[in-house]
């Protein structure tokens, strides 16, 4: 296992794999682009290739991208779902042209609709993405806090999302501040053993792709989405 952190894109994608160097990682994470709104900075071949040559220069051949955090797959508005799927076209675009492995992203809110009616809209949402994809860059799902109307709190919903959508190359990365904050307990060993038995019962281990590290500023089951620097 590899063991990274996110890093800034400040001054231009290809600043991050030094600043990742810097910190000890084995291998990193980046936004491409603002997570909280705007368009994205043109990934021109210039800045491509000063990129790809620095994760070589610094040896890294795993690293991740995150979508921004405003998708929402699970709007009962069209015009919000559509522009979370164009996004996340983007993204894998995007990260194909980098050497991407994975992007990961919040799969959205059932706020403004029933929840069986928010999961069936984050389906087809997905499936519009994926079926239509020959990107190397794979999606991968992340795991919610459960706070306020969150999709993808539940091993059971994330595994009715992916067998539903039915494409073997979705995948999961699980978020331990999520997955505690949602009412999993990782806090032992032996609950931890647990845990791990029924994301393989009920998702299956093959499907884990990334993990997300943090500890919780909020107390087993509180479903509020808090992270804090682990221990």
């Amino acid at each position: 296992m590899k063991f990274g952190a996110h890093v800034s894109i400040a001054g231009g994608i290809d600043k991050a794999p030094e600043r990742a160097y810097k910190v000890g990682c084995e291998c990193f994470q980046i936004f491409t682009r603002s997570p909280r709104g705007g368009n994205p900075p043109a990934l021109d071949k210039n800045l491509v290739d000063s990129f790809l040559s620095e994760c070589n220069k610094y040896g890294f051949s795993a690293y991740y991208v995150h979508t921004p955090y405003y998708i929402n797959l699970a709007s009962a508005s069209k015009d919000i779902r559509d522009s979370s799927i164009r996004i996340i076209e983007e993204e894998l675009m995007r990260g194909s042209m980098l050497g991407v492995k994975y992007i990961m992203t919040h799969i959205g809110s059932a706020k403004d609709s029933r929840r069986s009616n928010a999961v069936k809209a984050v389906i087809e949402g997905l499936r519009q993405v994926l079926y239509k994809s020959s990107y190397k860059t794979k999606l991968l799902l992340e795991n919610s806090a459960g706070q306020g109307a969150t999709i993808g709190d539940t091993f059971e919903e994330l595994a009715d999302i992916l067998q539903n959508v039915e494409n073997p190359e979705l995948g999961i990365c699980l978020d331990t501040a999520h997955l505690f904050a949602a009412g999993y307990d990782i806090r032992t060993k032996s609950s931890l053993k647990n845990v791990i038995n029924n994301l393989s019962s009920i998702i299956g281990l093959d499907k884990l792709k990334l993990l997300h590290g943090n500890d919780s500023k909020v107390d087993l089951g509180e479903r509020k989405d808090r992270h804090e620097h682990i221990g």
